[in-house]
């Protein structure tokens, strides 16, 4: 099987992106996979198991029509439509319709509460909101303090001011002319899914984000024309836009995508899917590849996958060893943001440094740099950033919309500085250590968390762990582990005992957590990371002030 990079340092050297000065992605690249009209785009699985298949063609056919939906309904080139929807197959549809009518799409989570929605439409000023029948009560609780919407539509029943998606999507015309929009134009705000403060809107526009998303999907996920990809991720996360949406179809590769909706994530049910459909490339974050490893994998089949990948926060050696042990794949792990693409990665031409999230890929350069923006020397911890002067890399975003203060916060000297702490070695490969704000300083040991999580997790009795610094008066902080179990292990203090040794033995001594609580789940934000602010807090709140 030929791989996408064949050898790492030549691709580095010579691999080159150019942005033309009018670019709309969904007629400049999408259109071109659909001039084959049986190539197929969408393999979607809806929740009660069935199969539908969409080609190219009728997935460009329904997206010009919505386009036309929007243009009817008189939205206007920039103006921001919300789109609040599970897996379901019009989501693909409709963000292309946006891409095509030069709407600027807002995709949220269904996980969101009414609070997080009221600031969301508030702060994007969107126009148009566009939900299923689920939801629809959610948005309707705050319309009343959202005066920029003005339009209601439903992916299902209506009634009162919504409008229901199907009819008006009958009634559409499937022409629209190429819009020739410049390539700086908005066209995707997502919010960061931060353990800190309001999200942010970060912007991305027509050209620089999807053709950026050309390094993730050829060396990353290693896309060619004839992969079916999966994807697990909820469409209101950046993940979605990235290896369920631009980079698969970069490549002209299928999507598939399972609604599975309504349920928690069922590994038995996920496993079986390998088993029913072709899929040859699987990404997954690493909350679901430690469900996946509890379940035993030598009973399933996976007869045409090949490439597997992980993202989000760093995947454990021990996860990676026992996917690779149960299905004889290896996970290839990728380093990236809601702002960027794919910016590092472990790839098929790179070897493995078990717990490294690889070098920096093609298109971009990566320091560690100090608070002054001075590059630090191999091997030292310091700030992770990406070169952005004298050339912005392709692929990212343009900034954090109508929010300057923390656009120029995050810049510093010629870099934009991922905040995110990491190392860099000899050979280039990177070496995370924690958001910058999650650094554990225990009587003057610096402890990244990662490395006492990842430790935790191999012991079988773990099943996840979030460990932070717990205020201490003499240490200044303490190592401070929350466990939740294995299913079918108990807690005991035998057992904390067990797993504090168990810490000393694999990482350094002072590093072993010094309390373990132990929890039946974590706090994660939407996207699934883990929340160490919130049990930084719970912590702040429980310790009695001197």
């Amino acid at each position: 099987m030929t791989h996408n990079m064949i050898d790492y340092a030549s691709t580095y050297r010579d691999f080159r992106l150019s942005i033309p000065q009018r670019f709309n992605w969904a007629f400049d690249t999408f259109d071109g996979w659909a001039r084959d009209p049986a190539k197929l785009a969408l393999l979607w699985v809806s929740a009660d198991g069935q199969p539908r298949r969409f080609t190219y063609a009728e997935l460009a056919d329904r997206s010009r029509r919505f386009a036309n939906v929007l243009a009817g309904l008189g939205v206007e080139p920039g103006a921001r439509v919300f789109i609040m929807l599970p897996r379901v197959y019009q989501w693909w549809e409709i963000v292309l319709g946006c891409i095509r009518a030069r709407a600027v799409s807002v995709p949220g989570t269904t996980l969101l509460t009414t609070k997080d929605i009221q600031y969301r439409l508030t702060a994007a000023e969107a126009s148009v909101v566009i939900t299923d029948e689920e939801n629809q009560s959610k948005i309707d609780r705050v319309l009343a303090e959202c005066p920029s919407v003005r339009r209601l539509i439903v992916v299902g029943r209506g009634g009162d001011a919504w409008q229901e998606y199907e009819p008006l999507m009958a009634r559409a015309s499937g022409e629209v002319p190429h819009p020739g929009n410049p390539s700086g134009d908005p066209m995707m705000i997502y919010f960061t899914s931060g353990t800190t403060g309001y999200p942010k809107m970060v912007l991305h526009t027509h050209a620089s984000y999807p053709i950026g998303h050309i390094v993730t999907g050829k060396f990353w996920l290693d896309n060619g024309p004839d992969d079916l990809h999966w994807t697990i991720s909820d469409t209101g996360w950046a993940q979605a836009a990235w290896t369920c949406l631009f980079a698969p179809w970069n490549m002209g590769a299928a999507l598939f995508v399972w609604d599975g909706r309504g349920k928690r994530f069922e590994p038995e049910a996920a496993l079986a899917m390998f088993e029913r459909f072709p899929i040859t490339t699987f990404f997954a974050p690493p909350t679901a590849y430690r469900m996946l490893v509890q379940e035993p994998l030598r009973k399933y089949r996976f007869p045409a996958l090949r490439h597997c990948l992980g993202a989000g926060e760093a995947v454990n050696p021990e996860v990676i060893e026992a996917w690779r042990e149960g299905t004889g794949h290896h996970i290839y792990e990728g380093y990236g943001q809601t702002e960027t693409v794919l910016v590092a990665g472990t790839f098929p031409a790179t070897p493995w440094k078990p717990g490294s999230m690889g070098p920096a890929a093609p298109g971009h350069r990566l320091a560690i740099v100090d608070e002054s923006g001075r590059e630090l020397p191999r091997g030292t911890e310091g700030d992770l950033a990406i070169q952005v002067v004298p050339e912005r890399p392709v692929g990212m975003f343009r900034e954090y919309w109508r929010n300057p203060e923390a656009t120029a916060r995050c810049h510093r000297d010629q870099w934009y500085v991922t905040g995110d702490r990491a190392s860099m070695d000899a050979d280039g490969y990177l070496w995370f250590v924690g958001r910058a704000d999650d650094v554990i300083n225990s009587a003057s040991y610096r402890i990244g968390p990662f490395e006492v999580e990842s430790a935790l997790v191999e012991h079988p009795a773990v099943a996840e762990a979030a460990v932070i610094g717990k205020p201490d008066p003499l240490r200044g902080e303490i190592v401070k582990a929350f466990v939740v179990l294995a299913p079918g292990r108990a807690a005991s203090d035998t057992l904390a005992r067990e797993l504090q040794e168990h810490v000393k033995t694999v990482t350094a001594p002072y590093k072993y957590p010094r309390e373990i609580e132990f929890v039946p789940d974590l706090p994660k934000t939407i996207s699934g990371k883990i929340m160490r602010r919130e049990l930084r807090e719970l912590e702040r709140q429980r310790t009695p002030r001197a």
